[in-house]
Order: C-alpha cells, then structure tokens, then sequence
C-alpha cells in the first residue's frame, strides 16, 4: 500500500514522503488517525497545494512539544501506592498512573506518551521514567513511588 505522510512519522518518515507500508499498517492506524492518505494522483495534487499549510501545522506542533518539554525539564512527582514493609507493592504503577499525578500537578500528559519499556513498577522508589511528546522531541521525568501509610 502505498501512501503520502501529512505528518512526521517515527521510523517510517517526514511529512511528505511517499511510503510503502503493509496494508494493515496504513488502514488501520496511518489513515484513521489522519497520518496519512493514500498516494492516489487525486491525494497528492491536493498535499502539493496545501503542502504550506501542513508544514505550518508540523511546526506549530514540533514548537508546542518543545515548550512542553521545557516544562516538564526537572519535574518530579509522587504516587503514594499500597506496599508491603519490605518496598514491594500490591498492585503496580503503569502508565496510565504517572500521566494522572503529572495532570494533577499542572502537566498535562497523556499515557500514550508515557514510555515504560522495562513495564510497570512493582517497587517503591525513585525512577526516571521517559516521555515521548513528540516523534523528534523526548524528556525524562522522575518519579517517586511512596508506601501509603
């Protein structure tokens, strides 16, 4: 199948692009979510003409994420969680959970941007968890996971 990118796409390409991806791929995630359209004579006379106007949206996009990403610089959150005495908790911290405390401490995250490759914390402790707010642009935040008392 192939298509032409409206936007930057992690390990496939820049906006633009024409790329050839399995047809569930393009189906099922690229088009629906408005990633991309598929490359039809049609399709791609419309992206040339408003080419300008999708490069102003990807920067405004790319400029938003940087600014979030100097907010989110040096933050650090706390999720109180039931634990045993020796530290291990009954239960787990995931994703969705560190996106919730940093909403409600005025950092608006969404848990699909909350990267837990080593999966979900079972401990009490500090750890530096990454967030990918954009395809080019990633921070670190810390989070500490605290025995409720």
């Amino acid at each position: 199948m192939e298509l032409v990118l409206l936007q930057k796409v992690k390990n496939l390409g820049n906006l633009g692009d024409k790329v050839k991806v399995k047809p569930g791929y393009g189906r099922n995630f690229l088009v629906p979510h408005g990633k991309a359209v598929a490359a039809t004579a049609a399709n791609v006379a419309e992206f040339e003409k408003r080419r300008a106007e999708y490069e102003a949206k990807a920067n405004e996009v790319m400029s938003a994420a940087e600014a979030r990403k100097t907010a989110l610089d040096g933050a650090t959150v706390t999720i109180k969680a039931n634990a045993s005495p020796e530290g291990k908790l009954f239960g787990s911290v995931g994703p969705r959970d560190i996106a919730e405390a940093f909403t409600a401490a005025g950092h608006a995250m969404e848990k699909s941007e909350v990267v837990m490759g080593e999966g979900p914390i079972r401990h009490t402790g500090e750890f530096e968890i990454h967030v990918h707010l954009h395809a080019d642009v990633q921070t670190t935040v810390k989070v500490t996971v605290a025995a409720e008392e």
